[in-house]
């Protein structure tokens, strides 16, 4: 009696946590005995409790019923009680005229009967329909009365009636018969005896005038496929066949289709045969898939290519599937909101501005003077960006009674402004910078390229000499300096040597194929020791080969100065193209789509995967339609120009393993580490001071600690991975379909046992979350300032007898600044950067999750789950830690920035640290 009376007395939330935590010792045969509207009490003094308590939808009738019936084993009569449902809806925060008057039509036909219809499914079969017991339908209350509500949330309430051996609630349907859709957040179903049941929806319900059938939500109680309720089995193969589609026709907005299609989208051929660009996907040229949106193909002055799909230009939206869409307060915030103000509004403004005689800076003065005194606006425009720009903070600022845009000071700058001429900087950038994934360690001297010698033949050698590098290896050979792991190498040559020819013959573009020695000195630090410059045997040079080494005197050291800058670039476009677009945006979709087309919401493994796929799909398609288009940001703004995205196929076909994606072994295959049983991670760094690894082994763990308990509790031996046919559907799927174009390839992890598993879940979630933080959020820190890191080139070195020489010997800094990107091109790239470098208000982080007991309706994993936060939460101290720590001198230091990118928390805005649970910008 006083153990019944505590928990009806406690509130929603605890009475759920007191049985789903199994608190008062109930095994599963008594607990059974409270599910399901059946409430067997020996004491009839509980009345009162029930009248007054949370659960007052049993009514006292039932209980004078039920308890005689289970006293005499006689099958109790159903009685019909009421049970209600709390909705909760987001609302817009800004409507148009158009949604004005649709939502007053909608409060009007409300009224008349056109309402929103809930039925509760149970997880039980009926035995005489063979399907699942249903509700009566019931109505959304007081639609019409709340529609004036200004709340971003707005709770209402249904009544359903069921009977008493209806069993628990396991799915429900919802129509929307209004004409407007809505955002449907979550429902809790309350008044059943098990405590509160939690469906979370989050998502858009559109009206059955145009989308027919009735939406499917299941609870938070996860269920593998073969343990699925008899009830909910035929809904959850329903939901999944609708998330496929069919494969044809033309998505409209509103649709949520998931399915696959080649990049047949970046180029623009009905506007010009030059913004013709290759199909990416397929054996011509393998890439992974991309979102299908099934748009007609393109039709040039009446001519269809059947083979390349017509565009969505910009401001115009792109298809995703509604659910992926972004949420109102990412739209109007830092993220869509300012990347459309700055491609649409900011960045015409600035060509507008900057004429065409104010082509390259004219000392670095110029390029200080972005963050100090910033750029003047022409006469009329700066009142025009004050309409469109979203907010009066965005980095990118315009001063109102001037007509200025002003940059904020990139952190590069921040502790010290010349940090960037320095060589120990240029090389520390290469273990902490914001592309820290590149250096290698160097197994053989001279390097060799793994191009094709059919194709490329001789010029393949390398022109590295032991002369070039003996005398910086502190009196060791070149050999025992390999012996003993002190030669390191960032190598770009095979990336960009087989597109130079073309890459050089574009206006204003000269870029060579890059590699750089370093030397690790005493101090756990590296020290750039010979640039290799390679040019084709075609190139403009009478040499296609040069190595640059340390200066001697002032001509020498504007020779390496530029040398760095063309490493530099080198270095923009392989971060940008590969590691970063390719390796995290792009090859992560394919897995994305094929989550949601054969993994059911109730699946555990798609509960884990949820928050890591957020955003994904739509900054892909917003990248499709606005950066890596034709003539779009990275083209303008990067060395390749118009071979950008053939040069990241070049990468995906040659160098893209998903077995190596995973940190301790891409680690071992770039030699950073090697196998060591007795470590913490099983790997041992061969360079102890490498922030990235160093931090980013501490999180790979703590990922793959979390996945493996959750594993380890739903799948207790491999026959359940084994006979997971969702699971093995959608791996299968992600590897068949997804990456088609190398799905033979024997690399493909197999998926036959709990470790086989942890290891695809645990690299997944790596690459979204904390890979692709390491590679994003320190674009604008470290690249805002452009000659820290300039996105493109546009003058070769020049030799003694080339004709450019003279000029470069009279002035060499205006040589320099005419090799970097224009005022235009730097001005425009800052920007993009800028926005790619800011963490949205809504961002939710690594080891967050809002309101996990709803999110998962399993206490052991929620308590797992609270257990990994903890865990990020000590990391983030243990980095704090290391930052401060004198002896890591490559985090720490004079005028050296911390190593904060694997830092997890951040405060929204460019903070240059920050890691959030799914790749979202």
């Amino acid at each position: 009696m006083a153990l019944a009376k505590e928990i009806m007395g406690r509130s929603i939330l605890e009475r759920e946590s007191c049985f789903v935590n199994n608190q008062y010792g109930f095994c599963p045969q008594r607990r059974n005995h409270l599910l399901g509207g059946r409430v067997f009490v020996q004491n009839l003094h509980l009345r009162k409790s029930l009248k007054s308590g949370p659960v007052a939808a049993v009514s006292e009738d039932l209980v004078r019923r039920s308890v005689p019936a289970a006293a005499n084993n006689v099958p109790e009569k159903p009685v019909k009680f009421k049970v209600r449902a709390v909705v909760t809806v987001r609302n817009k925060n800004k409507e148009d005229l158009k949604d004005t008057l649709v939502k007053h039509l909608d409060a009007f036909t409300d009224k008349i009967g056109r309402n929103v219809v809930f039925e509760l499914i149970s997880t039980e079969l009926d035995p005489k329909t063979k399907g699942p017991k249903k509700s009566k339908e019931a109505v959304l209350r007081d639609w019409s009365k709340k529609s004036v509500v200004k709340a971003e949330r707005v709770n209402y309430t249904a009544e359903f009636l069921v009977d008493s051996n209806f069993g628990i609630p396991g799915a429900i349907t919802v129509a929307n018969k209004h004409q407007k859709e809505f955002f449907l957040e979550s429902i809790t179903i309350e008044g059943f005896a098990c405590g509160p049941v939690h469906f979370p929806c989050n998502s858009w319900v559109q009206s059955t005038k145009h989308h027919p059938a009735k939406r499917i939500f299941f609870s938070n109680k996860p269920h593998l496929p073969s343990d699925t309720p008899a009830g909910l089995r035929a809904l959850r193969e329903k939901e999944l066949k609708f998330l496929r589609g069919d494969g044809k026709g033309v998505r409209k907005l509103s649709d949520r289709i998931y399915d696959f299609e080649v990049y047949n989208d970046l180029g623009n051929p009905d506007r010009g045969i030059e913004f013709a660009r290759p199909i990416l996907g397929g054996q011509e040229i393998p890439y992974p898939r991309r979102c299908r949106t099934g748009r007609p193909p393109s039709d040039t002055d009446g001519r269809v290519d059947m083979y390349s799909e017509s565009r969505v230009e910009k401001p115009l939206p792109i298809y995703v599937p509604r659910d992926e869409q972004f949420e109102e307060s990412k739209q109007d915030t830092f993220i869509f909101g300012r990347l459309k103000a700055v491609l649409h509004n900011l960045i015409p403004s600035l060509m507008a501005s900057i004429s065409a005689e104010n082509h390259d800076f004219n000392g670095f003065s110029d390029i200080d003077n972005l963050y100090s005194e910033g750029v003047l606006l022409k006469l009329g425009l700066q009142d025009e960006l004050l309409k469109k720009l979203p907010l009066p903070n965005i980095v990118s600022r315009i001063q109102e009674n001037r007509g200025i845009l002003k940059y904020d000071t990139p952190k590069i700058l921040s502790k010290d402004k010349f940090a960037w001429l320095r060589d120990d900087e240029f090389a520390r950038q290469a273990m902490a910078g914001v592309n820290p994934v590149n250096i290698e360690r160097m197994k053989v001297f001279p390097p060799e390229s793994k191009l094709d010698p059919q194709i490329y033949g001789p010029q393949l050698e390398s022109a590295l000499k032991e002369e070039h590098i003996i005398g910086q290896l502190n009196g060791m050979t070149v050999q025992q300096a390999l012996e003993e792991n002190k030669l390191f190498m960032v190598d770009h040559h095979d990336v960009y040597l087989p597109f130079l020819d073309q890459l050089n013959a574009l206006d204003g573009r000269k870029s060579y194929a890059t590699r750089t020695i370093f030397f690790l000195t005493s101090r756990g630090t590296l020290k750039p020791i010979a640039i290799e410059l390679s040019l084709p045997t075609a190139g403009p040079s009478s040499r296609s080969k040069r190595v640059v080494t340390p200066p001697v005197n002032a001509t020498t050291n504007w020779m390496w100065q530029l040398a760095k800058a063309h490493v530099c670039s080198n270095d923009a476009g392989v971060h940008q193209l590969v590691n970063h677009w390719l390796r995290t945006h792009a090859c992560l979709e394919p897995f994305i789509l094929a989550a949601h087309r054969q993994l059911s919401a109730m699946h555990p493994i798609f509960k884990l995967l949820d928050p890591h796929m957020r955003y994904t799909l739509e900054i892909n398609g917003l990248a499709r339609q606005n950066l890596i288009n034709a003539d779009g940001v990275i083209e303008s703004c990067f060395s390749p120009g118009r071979y950008c995205m053939e040069i990241s196929a070049a990468a995906y076909k040659n160098f893209w393993r998903f077995d190596m994606e995973a940190l301790p072994a891409d680690l071992i295959r770039r030699g950073m580490a090697v196998p060591d049983p007795t470590q913490p991670h099983g790997i041992k760094l061969v360079i102890e001071d490498y922030p990235y690894a160093n931090d980013g082994l501490l999180i790979w763990a703590a990922i793959e600690d979390w996945v493996r308990t959750y594993v380890n509790h739903y799948y207790p031996n491999s026959s359940t991975i084994y006979n997971d046919r969702e699971l093995q559907n959608w791996y299968a799927e992600s590897k068949n379909v997804g990456h088609a174009d190398i799905r033979e390839a024997s690399w493909w992890p197999t998926l036959e046992c709990a470790d086989d598993l942890v290891s695809i879940l645990t690299t997944l979630i790596w690459l979204a979350s904390a890979q692709h933080a390491a590679l994003n959020f320190g674009q604008y820190p470290y690249g805002g300032y452009v000659p820290n890191r300039p996105p493109l080139t546009r003058r070769l070195i020049p030799e003694e007898t080339d004709p450019e020489y003279a000029n470069f010997i009279s002035d060499p800094q205006k040589y320099f600044l005419s090799a970097l990107p224009s005022v235009l091109q730097s001005t425009k790239y800052m920007a993009v950067v800028d926005t790619l470098s800011t963490h949205s208000p809504d961002e939710e982080y690594l080891g967050e999750r809002q309101q996990p007991s709803i999110w998962l309706g399993d206490a052991e994993i929620v308590e797992a789950f609270y257990g990994f936060s903890a865990e990020v939460r000590r990391i983030e101290k243990e980095i704090d830690k290391r930052n401060s720590d004198p002896s890591l001198n490559n985090r720490c230091g004079a005028g050296v920035l911390p190593y904060e990118l694997l830092a997890p928390s951040s405060e929204p805005g460019v903070t240059c640290r920050g890691v959030p649970n799914s790749v979202s910008i």
